[in-house]
């Protein structure tokens, strides 16, 4: 075997580097930005020391013990609990939604029983098979809990009507009738110490099989002519729309834009302060030093976050699915069907909205069953 080329430095490609490496092939990774891990970078603040990511809020949270222990070998995670704060209508609540949140609501003292009674009897449960983002909401917490957290939130963020997006996004929440205000549900959570910036490079530097240009945009005809010269193999995690010079059209992803500010001590209180009226135009406002709490600053550093359509010059951070099916996105995925040496990976490449848990998972998996055949 010649090489591997891997297109992309993020939590995908380096994964499938690393474990390539270890088996013995040689690999290089083409980054078409300057810095390693893809939306996953972080840095510190000049002004403030408080380490920041840069492209929006990641916390590791998984139940894969063995992506758990794959991340943890490169750095030392902190536990970390995520607690989402909300604004709406004029209020600060807890989400997911749960028994605090229930009776703050409904001006109420419930007990778990009581409040899964009152949200069964305000759930529409007509709805067998919910397809939609807003026929998940209403059965499973009524009509006036939707309107207030999960209407004008999700309309600001994916830039459509909730009776547009499938109901496999509301999934991701749950509703706890106890006073658990922890977000996720998994198993294992935390984030590096140290940021994933020096996990990334953990990775890359454990093994001199693996070698990275930075700042290196390839075309499709790049990557033929190296095919041809160089490499046996291709792993792919960009946008698949872009790598065929956009033949299908534009796949819709949403990008998000930030604006910073810095304040004297603490700004909200919290790490992710959520808006949900639809008439602010911000989805978030997210105060990092929170998301390292072991770390002590004086002053603070904060974002408001807006999300809006990818244009041709944006970043692109997740791929836009909608309850009717993605027919552009079809006719990509048939061209990949043919391809021969090429492998499409990750978040941007398979245009699915994939945690990082899931993308490291399936890039294991990926490098695994490629080493088989290459052992064969």
């Amino acid at each position: 075997m010649k090489k591997v080329l891997i297109i992309g430095a993020g939590f995908s490609g380096l994964t499938i580097a690393y474990k390539l490496a270890n088996a013995g092939i040689k690999v290089k990774v083409i980054e078409e930005r300057n810095h390693i891990g893809g939306n996953c970078f972080d840095e510190r603040d000049q002004k403030t020391g408080i380490n920041i990511h840069v492209y929006g809020p990641h916390i590791f949270h998984t139940d894969d013990k063995e992506v758990w222990d794959f991340v943890n070998s490169f750095a030392e995670f902190k536990p970390y609990i995520t607690r989402i704060k909300a604004t709406a209508k004029g209020q600060v609540y807890s989400l997911p939604v749960n028994l605090h949140t229930i009776n703050q609501y409904y001006s109420a003292n419930l007990s778990p029983k009581e409040a899964e009674e009152l949200i069964a009897s305000k759930g529409d449960q007509s709805i067998t098979e919910p397809k939609s983002f807003e026929e998940q909401a209403i059965k499973f917490v009524g009509y006036d809990l939707y309107k207030t957290f999960f209407h004008g939130y999700p309309k600001k963020q994916w830039g459509m009507e909730p009776s547009k997006i499938p109901a496999s996004v509301l999934k991701r929440l749950p509703v706890r009738f106890n006073y658990d205000d922890n977000y996720f549900f998994h198993k294992y959570q935390g984030i590096p110490e140290n940021g994933y910036t020096e996990l990334f490079y953990n990775i890359l530097n454990s093994n001199d099989n693996i070698e990275i240009e930075f700042s290196r945009s390839i075309s499709r005809n790049d990557i033929d002519a190296m095919l041809k010269e160089n490499f046996d193999h291709v792993f792919f995690t960009g946008a698949t729309d872009k790598f065929y010079g956009y033949r299908h059209g534009r796949l819709e992803y949403r990008t998000l834009k930030f604006e910073k500010f810095y304040d004297k001590g603490d700004y909200q209180g919290c790490a992710v302060m959520s808006y949900c009226d639809e008439n602010i135009p911000f989805t978030r406002i997210t105060e990092h030093k929170f998301f390292t709490p072991w770390e002590k600053h004086n002053d603070t550093v904060y974002y408001k976050e807006y999300s809006s359509l990818c244009g041709k010059d944006d970043t692109p951070y997740y791929p836009v699915r909608h309850v009717n099916g993605d027919q552009m996105w079809n006719s990509y995925e048939e061209i990949i069907s043919k391809e021969k040496n090429i492998t499409f990976v990750g978040r941007l490449a398979t245009y699915r909205y994939m945690d990082m848990d899931v993308c490291i998972r399936e890039a294991i998996n990926i490098s695994n069953e490629f080493i088989r055949q290459y052992n064969l």
